[in-house]
């Protein structure tokens, strides 16, 4: 018998399993091949992968190049045909499709990664009440300010709040915006369907026959969406994601609803910004409910070496590879560590108040649905009507 010692858990949990294993190198070691992105992750995994190999001189880490949005048909074809990986990574989205396929395995010891890790990462890894893969990193989308534009003390706290704001600076600021966001992208005009705790496929995003998308409390929320058109007098079609980062980046404009991935441009272009949580809904006191994203190492269901590959994935969780991660990349820890970053404290503290994008195959759908609904919402269509379709659309009825 062999044991490993996790460190992912920033305790000795002592992992043993079987030494009859089949396929080994000549020198008696073993590797696990890892499927991760380029520009940052293929890093990380190459410097955790040698940290790990210190403590585990028996178990080696090879990187392979495959992107995040290709690993999961990948894995549909390369490991049944045992050319896969041990480890890959993928959106937590993608989860019920991998499930269903038989790709991949649980996660070993659930609860004791459920303490580590962010609740919003957990709650989106359990599909039908199990617990699949390892997050190494979440995503979310807040409030960005600028703050030659607008004082600190007078960011916005509530939704009706922001469109007054930006009524006035428009006013007072011909040719520049008191706020920009993409209107026509449902990942973040979900925002305005989540009051009264209305949430897309309910409260667990695992309800197959209701969308929630056309509910009550969603119309009269994307109601109000519409109305900040007022506030916002630009069509749907010139407010595309690159058209709103560039006019933050410049200085149009002074209030931005975006993500991480914007920090690093945003400061070359030397804003001066701040990020904090999305204002309230109408009628509510807390910020509005962002979607979150978790980005997952899965064990393949077809490795050779499942306690090997399980113990170095969940390595990937402790803290100090997490805080290794966010140095090397930037993105989002799924643990809370002590970030050097003034903006983390902005998209841990909304994290808190964010919902796990469902994982359900009915998502393929959802997105060219709700990207039209809110295009169409934007420039004036029956916000009734559209979400009706919407949902027909997603469910066949």
């Amino acid at each position: 018998m062999k044991k490993l010692f996790s460190f992912a858990l920033g305790v000795a949990v002592l992992f043993s399993f079987a030494s009859c294993r089949e396929k080994k190198n000549n020198d008696g070691k073993i590797t696990l091949t890892v499927w991760e992105s380029s520009n940052g992750p293929d890093e990380f995994i190459r410097q955790a992968g040698a940290v790990y190999t210190q403590a585990h001189p028996d178990v080696l880490i090879k990187y392979v190049n495959v992107e995040l949005g290709d690993s999961s048909s990948q894995i549909a074809l390369d490991g049944p045909a045992g050319k896969g990986p041990d480890i890959f990574a993928a959106s937590h989205d993608r989860l019920s499709s991998l499930v269903a396929g038989g790709h991949v395995l649980p996660t070993v010891s659930p609860d004791e990664i459920k303490s580590l890790v962010l609740p919003a990462c957990s709650k989106a890894l359990t599909y039908e009440g199990t617990m699949y893969g390892y997050p190494v990193s979440a995503e979310t989308y807040a409030l960005f300010y600028n703050k030659a534009l607008i004082k600190e003390n007078e960011v916005p706290k509530t939704w009706e709040e922001l469109a007054a704001f930006a009524k006035k600076f428009n006013s007072e600021n011909p040719g520049k915006y008191g706020f920009v966001m993409n209107v026509g992208e449902g990942y973040y005009t979900n925002i305005f369907t989540t009051e009264k705790g209305n949430r897309l496929f309910g409260p667990d995003g695992t309800d197959r026959k209701h969308t929630n998308i056309n509910s009550e409390v969603a119309v009269d929320g994307m109601k109000f969406f519409q109305s900040l058109r007022s506030a916002l007098d630009v069509p749907s079609s010139d407010l595309g994601t690159s058209t709103v980062d560039a006019m933050f980046q410049s200085g149009m404009a002074a209030i931005h609803i975006t993500g991480l991935w914007n920090v690093v441009p945003f400061e070359k272009a030397k804003v001066d910004f701040g990020v904090t949580t999305l204002p309230a809904l109408p009628g509510e006191t807390t910020p509005a409910v962002s979607f979150s994203g978790t980005r997952t190492m899965f064990v393949s269901a077809y490795s050779d070496y499942p306690s090997e590959a399980n113990d170095f994935a969940a390595f990937l969780v402790s803290r100090e590879m997490q805080a290794l991660r966010f140095k090397i990349t930037g993105a989002l820890p799924s643990v809370k560590i002590n970030a050097k970053s003034q903006y983390v404290n902005g998209f841990m503290n909304q994290l808190e108040y964010s919902f796990p994008m469902p994982s359900v195959p009915e998502m393929t759908l959802y997105w060219e649905a709700i990207n039209n609904a809110s295009k169409n919402i934007w420039d004036g269509a029956d916000v009734k009507k559209e979400l009706d379709a919407c949902n027909t659309t997603i469910l066949g009825k």
